[in-house]
């Protein structure tokens, strides 16, 4: 039994997902499940999701959507990440849908769709502004005039908002407005529009008119909004938890951890977490960060280590080996999120729950 868990509120993704299709009308919802669904477990986030109504499922890699097809998963699965060239096989033996995003990768698909029985469906990316993966506005408006292969089915167009996550509207604004465009010149050639899809979460939060057929929804169905956006009636749906596995008395001028960045000052107890950076709990939380026992916030002292991590729990009585530490979660009254972690870490909620690392054993609990 592993020390450290996260346990995942298959009720508060349910909840989220309800959050999504309130917004988002009649649009399909393809439910983002990349990067081991945001670090929360992507087999059973997508078969709770796809229970719920999600129409889809969206990965980044290859290797993720045969994962869920392995699983059983059987719902439409676009890989969205690019990089395709060493997997087109893998598309096709586990009908996954590709995002098509350069001429080369276009001409493979298509020798290697030749000889099916069906067109293969694809989704065809469209830079609008991120200055990424996909075709130029003028590009893409050339590749539909110039004759779409029939080995394929466009079945797809969709773009990526940039800063939607932001208060500053125009760039936004300007990407839809190019994105209307392309739609706008396909029609007038007489091509039958695909399913249009260009919104995240954020855009789904702050910007309705980018919903267009299909949204994505990735980070607020895990209960976090993008950026400066905010959205109250989401609901964290990770906890991640550790135990304390010693307690120890040392006396002033004992140095803590690897380097002695922590000199104690007092008469002082430690406890020693069993969680590290190869569990994904950062190393720059050293002398920094915060985690919860007995419902009192106390601090992280020394250097995060790769198994393990030092706090101060002088100020808490009764503390022992087996006791829990919350690391994000509530306990009693007081909480720390991802959003708080991404705070002291200088990054965002994403980056701190997707490195939440494989030896870290995820439980799913249907009552709370």
């Amino acid at each position: 039994m592993s020390l450290t868990v996260a346990e995942i509120s298959l009720p508060a993704l349910r909840q989220n997902f309800q959050q999504v299709a309130r917004r988002v009308g009649t649009s399909i919802i393809l439910a983002v499940v990349k990067a081991n669904a945001y670090g929360h477990g992507a087999v059973r986030v997508s078969q709770t999701l796809l229970a719920c109504g999600a129409r889809r499922l969206g990965v980044a890699t290859i290797a993720e959507g045969v994962e869920l097809r392995q699983a059983g998963v059987t719902a439409p699965i676009l890989v969205m990440g690019g990089g395709l060239s060493d997997g087109f096989t893998a598309l096709l033996e586990y009908d996954l849908t590709p995002v098509l995003t350069s001429p080369d990768c276009i001409a493979s698909l298509v020798r290697l769709a030749s000889g099916r029985s069906a067109p293969l469906p694809v989704h065809l990316k469209i830079d609008t502004g991120m200055g990424r993966l996909g075709f130029s506005p003028k590009e893409t408006v050339s590749l539909l005039d110039g004759g779409w292969p029939p080995a394929l089915q466009l079945e797809g167009l969709m773009s990526h908002l940039a800063s939607a996550d932001e208060a500053d509207a125009q760039g936004t604004e300007a990407q839809l407005a190019q994105f209307r465009a392309v739609l706008e010149q396909a029609k007038r050639l007489g091509i039958a529009l695909p399913l249009a899809h260009v919104a995240g979460s954020a855009g789904i939060l702050g910007f309705p008119a980018s919903h267009f057929d299909l949204v994505r929804p990735g980070l607020m169905l895990y209960g976090y909004a993008p950026g400066a956006l905010k959205s109250p009636d989401l609901r964290p749906v990770l906890t991640w938890k550790t135990q304390i596995v010693q307690t120890k008395r040392v006396t002033p001028g004992q140095a803590v951890s690897y380097g002695g960045t922590f000199i104690v000052k007092r008469p002082t107890t430690l406890a020693v977490l069993a969680v590290g950076y190869a569990d994904g709990y950062s190393r720059a939380l050293s002398n920094r960060g915060r985690v919860l026992i007995h419902d009192h916030m106390v601090p992280v002292v020394g250097r995060v280590c790769m198994d393990l991590t030092i706090v101060d729990v002088t100020d808490i009585p009764s503390v022992s080996p087996g006791d829990d530490a919350v690391l994000i979660g509530q306990q009693g009254s007081v909480t720390i999120t991802a959003d708080d972690l991404a705070s002291q870490l200088e990054t965002i909620s994403y980056e701190v729950l997707s490195q939440i690392g494989p030896r870290v054993v995820r439980v799913y609990k249907e009552n709370e």
